[in-house]
């Protein structure tokens, strides 16, 4: 698939993002080779803890989210909620669709695996906030929707996340007479993590978005400070990653087809979320910026509020935590490919009635 706006895709990605499942994959290898090295590195962590997370991990997990939520523009959440033929399938996609479909993946693809499964569900349940708004500016997508999408995401989670993950880990798996091993999470174990790992970074992203443009204007804020904390997100992703492996090295060693299981129903997870979604953007009758924002808003997770909740939750050596840092190795390369996939699908909505499609801006895609 080639032409000059798949061809500049490659370009306008920093070098940090455009080599993101390359730094993953090296996290990975650090990580194993640091628990080879230091025998007693779970113990040392193990001593300071927030709410039973290692405070080093909690610590990576908070920086890991912060840079994030700093990036949503919070005063044009009023944009988009007026428009319900995009509001409207977003939510449903994201709130009912999404962990629905990750539920049923998880239990059909990992059903002697009960860890990975768990962890998988709380990938589904964690919603995009994140790099989807790199995917989408590079596709073409409206960049305001983006915006707005993803802090009602933001927001919405803060409010349905510790429901909606005891709703699927605990409750719908005996409705159903699905052996769930006995497992015992509380709604107030996931709320806890969730109102520390993603409340806090969210009101941190907020207030500096609100006194960063008081006191120098948007533009600083978006050309000047975003850009410059914009890269701690992965060096938090990064350093969080290199923890888990070393905790998990001999687990991941005796077992290395486990990451492979993990991968599976996460690709079929991206594909048939992604490509649904534009599918309903276009019978909708969406133009194509709003569909492509449609279906990466809705195909995206957030795993670093998954990866977050996980440890908090089930303990940094756990599987749960394993399959939540398999979800960006995943997750990066695919929407990559479907940036090329949303671009060429052009031909197949009509042109815009005011203007035809903007070019994405060059220059960095961290917005």
């Amino acid at each position: 698939m080639t032409g000059p706006a798949t061809a500049r895709v490659a370009p306008r990605l920093s070098f940090l993002d455009r080599c993101l499942p390359v730094w993953i994959l090296a996290a990975m290898g650090a990580g194993l080779g640091l628990g080879r090295l230091v025998p007693g590195l779970g113990d040392g962590l193990a001593k300071v803890t927030v709410t039973g997370v290692s405070l080093p991990i909690a610590l990576g997990l908070l920086v890991m989210m912060y840079p994030v939520l700093a990036k949503v523009r919070y005063d044009h959440l009023g944009t988009v909620t007026r428009d319900h033929r995009l509001l409207t399938p977003s939510l449903l996609l994201n709130w009912v669709l999404g962990p629905a479909m990750m539920f049923a993946l998880a239990w059909l693809f990992l059903p002697d695996l009960p860890e990975y499964r768990t962890g998988l569900v709380i990938v589904g349940l964690a919603r995009c906030i994140a790099m989807v708004i790199i995917w989408n500016d590079l596709a073409g997508g409206d960049r305001e929707a983006a915006a707005v999408l993803v802090a009602l995401n933001s927001v919405f989670q803060v409010i349905a996340f510790a429901g909606l993950g005891w709703f699927y880990l605990s409750v719908l798996p005996g409705w159903l007479g699905l052996d769930q091993t006995a497992l015992d999470v509380s709604v107030w174990e996931i709320a806890q993590s969730v109102l520390i790992f993603l409340g806090i970074p969210l009101l941190a992203g907020y207030l500096t978005r609100r006194l960063g443009e008081k006191a120098k204007g948007r533009s600083w804020y978006e050309a000047t400070l975003i850009p410059r904390i914009g890269p701690f997100a992965l060096y938090g992703l990064l350093f969080t990653i290199v923890v888990l492996f070393a905790l998990q090295g001999d687990a991941i060693a005796s077992q290395p087809l486990d990451v492979a299981r993990i991968a599976l129903p996460l690709l079929v997870y991206f594909a048939l979320m992604w490509a649904g979604s534009m599918a309903l953007g276009r019978a909708a009758g969406l133009d194509h910026p709003r569909a492509t924002t449609l279906a990466f808003t809705a195909a995206g997770n957030n795993f670093e509020l998954a990866i977050a909740v996980a440890i908090a939750t089930f303990g940094a050596s756990s599987g749960q935590a394993l399959a939540g840092v398999v979800g960006p190795l995943i997750e990066v390369p695919v929407l990559i490919g479907l940036v090329y996939v949303a671009l060429a699908a052009r031909r197949f909505f009509p042109p815009l009635a005011d203007a035809p499609s903007a070019p994405v801006p060059e220059g960095s895609a961290r917005a």
